[in-house]
């Protein structure tokens, strides 16, 4: 027994959890006071029992405004697992059953990136449903959707593309020059580039900023899987666009101080296939919510390494 987690901790209750992100989110005590139904001053006494459990102040009050602490910065994250948990128990017990299959695509640099937590996540709360999934580029696996081979799909697409509005976007990250730490390869000239396969959001994105800088470049390598590429950056014979979040060392990132135009972002998209049934209906909101804690829970800037 001694064993137990939270043994000697506060327990906090999860309506304060929801209020505080509900204050996070619209940032300020009236407009979450609307959403969760309670009168503004008994939200604040919320927060008050909420810092008074945590010793900390999670919210700095600025006139009618307020804005996260530090602390409830940190907090913010394991606020909205909490809770995402607590659904999850939840729903596992009093939920209707949903069984069936779902054929879902996802685009291979991302399976091995986001797919182990969703769908470990959606096992334990949707046991009965089976998960097929099918690891392909972009363009591919538009098509297998469209031939309806698929029931649900998530697909890359630049912001500006007519294809960024073809469904619900649930991720959005910069897309960055990626090299070896120290490497030379960004000062060549024409600068050599390793490049997913014809038809890869990434590389129309990183060919259209070099054409609009005129930068002279040259494609020395293609590979349909990132993997392919970072051997190319590692041996310091190519760069790459590469998502800022998975550029880590011997990797680094180059910008305009390497005389490299910006790339802009992307966006990670989810698509059905119409109606599908209510395991699909029930895994895309799953993903969905997935994405929504990890998109809140970034931390970073768009600073470029040195």
């Amino acid at each position: 027994m001694d064993n137990l987690p939270g043994k000697g901790a506060p327990l906090v209750e999860m309506d304060l959890y929801r209020t505080f992100l509900t204050i996070a989110e619209t940032g300020g005590f009236s407009k979450a006071a609307e959403a969760v139904g309670r009168t503004p001053s008994a939200v604040s006494m919320q927060i008050k029992k909420l810092e008074g459990l945590l010793g900390v102040s999670v919210f700095s009050r600025e006139g009618r405004s307020v804005r996260l602490t530090a602390e409830g910065e940190a907090l913010l994250g394991y606020a909205r697992r909490i809770l995402m948990l607590n659904d999850e128990a939840v729903s596992l017990f009093r939920a209707p059953a949903v069984e069936g299959e779902v054929r879902f695509g996802a685009p291979s640099d991302f399976g091995t990136r986001f797919l182990p937590n969703i769908l470990t996540r959606f096992a334990r709360s949707h046991p009965a449903v089976n998960v097929d999934v099918h690891l392909d580029g972009s363009p591919p696996l538009l098509q297998k959707l469209k031939d309806r081979q698929l029931d649900l799909i998530l697909y890359t697409a630049r912001p500006d593309s007519e294809l960024a509005r073809g469904g619900e976007i649930v991720y959005t990250e910069p897309l960055v020059w990626a090299g070896l730490e120290g490497g030379v390869a960004y000062s060549r000239d024409p600068v050599p580039l390793a490049l997913s396969v014809s038809g890869c959001p990434w590389r129309k994105a990183a060919r259209a900023a070099l054409d609009k800088a005129a930068h002279p470049y040259r494609i020395a390598y293609q590979s349909f899987h990132s993997a392919g590429q970072e051997a190319a950056l590692l041996a310091d014979l190519a760069i790459a666009p590469f998502p800022a979040s998975v550029v880590q060392p011997p990797l680094q990132r180059f910008g305009r101080r390497h005389g490299l135009p910006e790339i802009g972002t992307y966006h990670l998209i989810l698509k059905e296939a119409g109606k599908t049934g209510k395991a699909t209906d029930a895994f895309a909101s799953h993903v969905i919510a997935c994405f929504g804690e990890m998109m809140h829970g970034q931390v970073g800037d768009d600073e470029e390494d040195s």
